[in-house]
């Protein structure tokens, strides 16, 4: 008889819901049970996990490595796929492989050449992975003389943290004055300039910023599973052009994903973004961890998830080519549940069942109050 597969997924995005349908639905139809730990009780990965518990609050890097460590000897896990605090926890894969947890992560060396933008892009320009002309700067002269050469050059400026996930802090900077335009319609990633510099010569800390032109559509998401031997099992680029998505396995977009999920060390799942600078592409952004849209490749007849867990399982798949590619689509959002504020309770051993979680209110609300007129406008 087949064993189950035990997965843990700390802190990590709501999006990987998703991730952890996958995994139940994977092809060989085997049993997996998904542990969830997030720091915020409305997180959807706690009410879609099998188990789930609050993580500490607080923890320095090292002691949340031995919380870790506790939590797979605890709960049997088979497989960690760790986000929060990656960088620390590969660096004890040995002490995890001990009690029998295998990491669904890179190297400690990748996690270190890619948790900096600036790094990043030096490492993989040595190699030849064409990169967007770019400027560290920290203060308003440093950013006064980024702006001025991109703008000679024709170029809109933008910026973004060194360090960061997912687009946070990302901002297009602008020389038009604030006017009533910029509070019309929704949120605007345009920032005015001189705004910026007044707040840099009034902060008491440095930045840490890239600067950079504005590089154009489309923006490809290559979705890379390499194997611990450096060798890539599957690629698929995923194309984004305003609203429109796609998919692509065109070598423009491949063969440096490639090139730097298995020169650097990217095992298991990876994302290596690109757009357009002029008629060329060049790297965006590296994420040594599964993407957010990682399950959107099932239009493709593909379930990335479950591959990379066999890899981390010894298991290998093999090279894995996509049966077709799925048709062009949008994006939209859905509802998922969230547990209540009170999560259950943790059990007190591994074998113990989870007690459930508090349930909702079964008596109905009280009828409204009809017996006073509304209000007067």
């Amino acid at each position: 008889m087949v064993s189950r597969v035990r997965v843990w997924l700390n802190r990590t995005y709501a999006e990987n819901v998703f991730f952890m349908d996958q995994l139940r639905r994977n092809p060989a139809d085997r049993a997996v049970e998904i542990h969830a730990t997030h720091g915020d009780p409305d997180s959807p990965v706690l009410a879609a996990a099998d188990t789930a518990e609050p993580e500490p609050e607080g923890l320095s890097p090292a002691a949340y490595v031995e919380y870790a460590l506790d939590q797979c000897l605890r709960r049997g896990i088979d497989v960690f796929v760790p986000r929060l605090h990656q960088a620390a926890i590969v660096a004890h894969r040995a002490d995890f492989a001990a009690v029998g947890t295998a990491l669904l992560a890179p190297t400690p060396q990748a996690v270190a050449v890619f948790e900096d933008k600036a790094t990043a892009y030096e490492a993989v320009r040595s190699v030849g992975v064409p990169v967007p002309p770019w400027w560290r700067v920290r203060n308003a002269d440093e950013l006064r003389s980024a702006v001025a050469e991109l703008e000679g050059a024709g170029h809109r400026a933008c910026f973004k943290p060194a360090s960061g996930a997912g687009g946070v802090g990302f901002r297009v900077l602008t020389r038009t004055p604030f006017s009533l335009a910029q509070l019309d319609g929704f949120p605007s990633p345009y920032v005015q300039l001189d705004l910026v510099l007044r707040a840099l010569e009034q902060a008491e800390e440095e930045v840490d910023w890239l600067v950079m032109p504005r590089l154009e559509q489309p923006e490809v998401s290559v979705d890379c599973l390499t194997g611990p031997d450096n060798r890539i099992r599957l690629a698929v680029g995923r194309t984004k052009h305003g609203r429109r998505r796609g998919f692509t396995l065109h070598e423009q977009w491949l063969a440096p994903a490639r090139l730097i999920a298995e020169g650097f060390g990217l095992h298991y799942l990876s994302n290596i973004q690109f757009r357009m600078y002029g008629d060329r592409p060049v790297l965006l952004d590296v994420n040594s961890r599964p993407a957010g849209g990682l399950h959107q490749l099932s239009l493709c007849g593909l379930n990335a998830p479950w591959a990379a867990v066999q890899l981390a399982l010894g298991e290998d798949p093999g090279r894995i080519v996509p049966p077709f590619l799925g048709q062009d689509y949008a994006v939209v959002s859905g509802p998922r549940p969230v547990r209540p504020v009170t999560l259950p309770a943790q059990r007190t051993h591994s074998a113990g069942p989870l007690l459930p979680a508090v349930p909702a209110p079964t008596t109905a609300p009280p009828a409204p109050d009809t017996s006073r007129a509304a209000a007067p406008a």
